[in-house]
């Protein structure tokens, strides 16, 4: 099992998952692996999950949702491979999907004004983009033009992106002072990592009391395209995700957002309680 799991992850490195993504794979696989049971039959595989199954009984249900759908991912690409696999016992736990917590337009506001001019580009590009870290990470010049951007996403998934006039006006000045040779973000001739990026954008938030991730951008880039009346499957496309589930939970809290405005805007709002 475990020369399987080094050719996923192999495979994984080669479509540009972020290193995140790697480090999780790699942790829960080899942690399977001491547990799962593997049959192997001529050309079928039989995986048994009851033992690990039994192993992590006791961690949270989100967690134990996580580490099964890092198996079905690995599975996944088996099947890709042309392996016959059936799994035993590979039934997910429901996760109970909590609500991202996007940053205030205000604070971001605030800390776009406070800013040096490269620490501006990063924060507006996730912001008006909606781009996930190892995305910013991976972004080349001759990736940006006539007011587009063109975005390889999770599995080489190509998408394009249209540039806010501003933000366009800002990558043109960037460019001029710094001078980068082929990535946007670059260091010495070598391009920022996305842990590098991750922290010159804590780092500014920090100074405004704040604890802020990039994904918390991209939360707030969806949460306010479908505040202000985006349609949920242009919103999918613009952040790249396979499917609209991915994209529903943003929906449910652009909905707890409407409710709380009106609430607080509807005239019976500010009266107290009354007898009836």
């Amino acid at each position: 099992m475990r020369a399987w799991i080094d050719n996923f992850i192999n495979f994984c490195k080669s479509k540009n998952y972020s290193q995140e993504t790697i480090k999780t794979y790699i942790s829960n696989l080899n942690e399977a692996a001491n547990y799962v049971l593997v049959e192997i039959e001529e050309n079928k595989i039989t995986l048994e999950l009851m033992p690990y199954r039994l192993h992590i009984q006791n961690l949270s249900k989100k967690t134990i949702y996580k580490k099964i759908s890092v198996i079905k991912s690995f599975v996944n690409y088996l099947r890709d491979e042309k392996y016959i696999v059936k799994v035993l016992n590979d039934e997910n736990i429901k996760s109970v999907k909590t609500l991202p917590k996007p940053i205030s337009n205000d604070y971001i506001k605030e800390a776009i004004n406070t800013v040096s001019l490269e620490d501006k580009l990063l924060i507006e590009l996730l912001y008006s983009l909606g781009l996930r870290i190892s995305e910013l990470e991976n972004l080349k010049i001759k990736s940006i033009k006539n007011s587009w951007v063109v975005v390889k996403g999770k599995g080489d998934k190509i998408r394009q992106l249209s540039l806010i006039p501003s933000v366009e006006n800002l990558i043109d000045i960037y460019l001029k002072e710094f001078s980068p040779k082929e990535y946007l973000f670059e260091r010495d001739g070598k391009k920022l990592s996305s842990n590098q990026l991750r922290y010159k954008l804590s780092k500014v938030f920090k100074g405004l009391g704040l604890k802020v991730t990039p994904h918390q951008l991209r939360h707030s880039f969806a949460t306010e395209l479908l505040q202000n009346g985006a349609s949920i499957v242009d919103v999918s496309k613009l952040l790249g995700h396979k499917n609209l589930d991915s994209t529903q939970i943003y929906t449910k809290l652009a909905s707890s957002y409407k409710t709380k405005n009106y609430q607080k805007a509807h005239p019976l709002a500010n009266i107290g309680d009354f007898d009836v």
